[in-house]
Formats: structure tokens, C-alpha cells, sequence
């Protein structure tokens, strides 16, 4: 028995590193490509290493993609769009949670299941119209505002179990002392979501960060406002002939920098958000 249970976990080992490996093999490419000349990509794509490293990429790729612009555009996009994210999500969650109002499991039902339609760019005109309708389609702030009042329903979902995971009584001991529905959501519930929260944040991090089609629209009548995402992309355009690969591969390793490390400062919140809420829901 125990000779069976040491080959089942043995089994599970070698699935686990191969989907790791699987899963890390392309950013491993991306980095190593990153250090090829652009000549060597094309003729020798098969070769995982650089025969003969080049540095000079990063440099170019830094200049050529107006970096630090670029990279002030993306933060400014994803702070604001991480803050109202996170405002609007926790407060749908805790009303479909704790809310009592006709229709509220309808409402959510027709939410929930949009998580399992990919519209991919069908909804890409549509947001554009009512962005030009408004005005603020020529900016950072038009994406902003899109993002933060769309239905960002994974991240309502996952503070809706979270919310239904903290007892009731809490609710009822502060209705005693004369707290209303969203006194109770400031004074007692919001201090108790920062685990989940902080996962809602770096989901929407990461996101905003990555997110090309909706920023390169947005920004095609003001070059000056364009994310980094958009800027690296450029980059394949910038050869006299053959697209860029190099410039492209050591602007994208770049960009990766900023993820990796909030997501190392904020994994633990991360994962114990993920875990906090599953109990109900």
C-alpha cells in the first residue's frame, strides 16, 4: 500500500514540473530571445539560447519605445484603475451578498454568466461609440472610467463569497448600535476584505498592465498617452525590413519586471484571498 502511494505522489510530481515547464517555457524564450540579434531570431528560431548575446537590445528597446513615458502611462492607468476596481467590486459584492432587493439572484445569475462568454473585440465598437459620445475617448481616462464601471463580475464574485463567509451576527450587532447598510459595510465589513481585496487588486493589476486592445484604440490620436504595453508592440515596426523580434523580445522582458515584483510583495495576501472566501458561496 505504502509502494503504491509513493508512486501515486511520484506521479503527481512529474505532472506538477511538467506543466510548470510547460507553463514557464515561453517567458524563459521571450527572456533568452530577448538577448538574440534580430537576424538570429528569424534564421535560427528553433535555438533556445543566444549563440552570441546582445545587450545593445535593451538599450534600443528602452529608447525607441519611449520607456519612461511609456511606463508613467501605465502606472497612472493602473492606479486608478486598481483603486476604482476595487471600490466598485467590494461594494457590488457586499450588496449582492448582504443586499435584500427584488431581482438580486436574477441580476446575478445574468452577471455570473457572462464570466463564460469571451466577446473578445465584439464589444470594442460599442465602447468606443459611447466613449467618443462622451468625449473621452482620446485618453487615458476614457479606459479608466470603462474599466472601473464595467462589470468586472470575477472580482464581484470573489468578494460576494468572501462577504457570505463573515457571519451575520456581526451585521445585526451593528444595526443595534444604529449603523446603517453602508455603515455597516465601512465600519465593519471593509476592514475584514483586505485579504480578498488585495487579490482583487493585483488581478486588476495585472490586467491593466497587459491590457493592448482598448489602450492602442484610445490612443491612436495622442501617441504621448499610450501605455508601455502599446509602446512595446511598436517596436516591431521600428526595422528598416524585418519586424523587430529583438526590440520587441527586451521591451516585453522589461515590462515583466513591474508585474513580478507586485506580484512577489503581494502573493501571500494573493493566495489567502483566493482561499478565504471558498468556504461559502
Amino acid at each position: 500500500m505504502r509502494y503504491l502511494r509513493g508512486i501515486r505522489t511520484a506521479l503527481q510530481y512529474m505532472i506538477l514540473i511538467v506543466i510548470t515547464l510547460i507553463t514557464l517555457f515561453p517567458i524563459f524564450y521571450v527572456v533568452a530571445s530577448s538577448f538574440k540579434s534580430n537576424m538570429e531570431i528569424l534564421t535560427f528560431g528553433i535555438n533556445i539560447l543566444p549563440k552570441n548575446p546582445v545587450l545593445d537590445n535593451y538599450k534600443q528597446a528602452w529608447e525607441l519605445a519611449n520607456f519612461k513615458r511609456y511606463t508613467f502611462n501605465s502606472i497612472y492607468l493602473c492606479f486608478f484603475s486598481v483603486l476604482g476596481i476595487v471600490i466598485t467590486s467590494s461594494l457590488a459584492g457586499y450588496t449582492f451578498a448582504r443586499g435584500n432587493f427584488v431581482g438580486k439572484k436574477l441580476i446575478f445569475a445574468v452577471f455570473t454568466s457572462t464570466m463564460f462568454i469571451s466577446f473578445g473585440s465584439a464589444t470594442l465598437y460599442p465602447l468606443l461609440g459611447v466613449a467618443s459620445a462622451l468625449h473621452i475617448n482620446k485618453n487615458l481616462w476614457g479606459i479608466i472610467l470603462i474599466k472601473v464601471f464595467g462589470v468586472n463580475i470575477t472580482n464581484i464574485f470573489l468578494v460576494r463569497g468572501h462577504v457570505l463567509s463573515l457571519p451575520k451576527e456581526m451585521d445585526e450587532a451593528a444595526k443595534i448600535d444604529g449603523c446603517d447598510f453602508f455603515q455597516i459595510f465601512v465600519y465593519i465589513i471593509a476592514p475584514l476584505l483586505k485579504p480578498i481585496l488585495a487579490t482583487v487588486a493585483l488581478l486588476s493589476f495585472q490586467a491593466s498592465w497587459n491590457d493592448y486592445l482598448l489602450p492602442m484604440v484610445f490612443t491612436l490620436g495622442n501617441k504621448d498617452s499610450a501605455p508601455l504595453i502599446v509602446g512595446i508592440v511598436s517596436l516591431k515596426s521600428t526595422g528598416a525590413a524585418a519586424a523587430s523580434w529583438n526590440l520587441m523580445m527586451a521591451g516585453t522582458t522589461i515590462s515583466l519586471i513591474p508585474i513580478l515584483i507586485v506580484f512577489l510583495c503581494m502573493n501571500k495576501y494573493f493566495i489567502k484571498g483566493l482561499t478565504s472566501g471558498a468556504v461559502k458561496g
